[in-house]
């Protein structure tokens, strides 16, 4: 298997030097050929990094095959599409812009150059979200009516003044990843309450570090919520989906294992009405998935759209309508 050659434009989202280092240790996979930074100046995370290069060199090379577009949210969607231009898979970290005619117009590139397009919603391949997502097609939770999920974290001061760049703030910046799996199980909602909010505005100059959003769907509703100063949040990120016949809980949606940012566990607790002897009493039982690396299975299925040996199944108009919706959730 001939290697992907593949380069990473970017080093300043929050994801990009992990991003980095995993495509960095699937050497059997890819052919890394430099990183660049548009910028000019290099995220700290990156000092060691020798192979550095520049865009104009990669853009000038005729045997590049993908890219990874890892720059600040103003930017990356401008890179994606220059790249996307010269028929260049495209990975490019979520979400990518807050503009949509920019972000549409890189769909359009994509769909037309009929090149590989991934984004870098990482949660799709929780594997406790597979499972759920897996107990869903084959009808195990019956009709799902409602989805509860949070996604919290305890930021400094300086990165919740950051979030004012964006309107929604968190929800752009975190509620995207929830946003995505309400929609892959639930679809387009009839209704969109955006009510994303700032909890200290003279400290932070009215940046929304508090979002929250509820989805109707005419049959129940759905909600995110996701908060930047919640003690211990990370612990309590969660994915509750509510069916006709069963219940199934993730919580906490992922904890890491060791201080390598890759390597996380991810809970459930799960309930079939059919195994309910009481209503009065847990009659779930727990599932614990084996240690896994956050990064690893989406670039290496990245590598596989690149070459062609998979399909992507969340398809360009499946991104576009996303897109859409976590702007209206933003209260754009």
């Amino acid at each position: 298997m001939k290697p992907v050659k593949i380069a990473q434009i970017g080093t300043w989202h929050d994801h990009a030097f992990f991003t980095y280092q995993c495509i960095k240790s699937l050497n059997e996979v890819y052919d890394f050929v430099g990183l660049a930074e548009p910028s000019g100046e290099i995220c700290l995370s990156f000092k060691y990094e020798s192979n550095l290069i520049t865009v104009e060199e990669l853009l000038a090379m005729d045997d590049l095959e993908a890219v990874a577009i890892e720059c600040e949210e103003e930017k990356a969607t401008y890179y994606a599409q220059m790249f996307a231009k010269r028929g260049v898979a495209i990975h490019l970290d979520k979400p990518g812009t807050q503009n949509y005619e920019s972000f549409a117009e890189l769909i359009n590139i994509a769909k037309s150059k009929k090149i590989p397009f991934q984004m870098g919603y990482m949660y799709r391949y929780n594997p406790m979200i597979e499972r759920c997502m897996e107990d869903i097609r084959q009808g195990r939770l019956g009709k799902v009516f409602s989805i509860e999920a949070q996604m919290s974290v305890c930021h400094p001061e300086e990165k919740r003044r950051w979030l004012g760049n964006y309107k929604g703030g968190m929800m752009y910046f975190l509620g995207c990843h929830l946003i995505d799996l309400i929609m892959k199980i639930q679809g387009t909602p009839k209704r969109i309450i955006p009510l994303n909010t700032c909890t200290e505005d003279t400290l932070l100059n009215g940046a929304e570090d508090f979002g929250f959003v509820i989805l109707d769907y005419g049959y129940g509703y759905s909600f995110v919520k996701v908060c930047a100063c919640e003690t211990n949040g990370f612990e309590r990120r969660q994915l509750v989906v509510l069916g006709t016949e069963g219940t199934f809980e993730i919580k906490p949606i992922e904890r890491k294992m060791t201080k390598n940012d890759s390597e996380f566990i991810s809970k459930a607790h799960v309930t079939y009405k059919s195994d309910v002897t009481d209503i009065w009493r847990d009659n779930s039982f727990e599932l614990v998935s084996d240690t896994y690396d956050r990064y690893k299975p989406m670039m290496l299925d990245f590598a596989a759209y690149t070459r062609g040996d998979k399909e992507n199944p969340y398809t360009y108009d499946y991104e576009l309508e996303l897109f859409k919706l976590i702007m209206k959730c933003c209260g754009m």
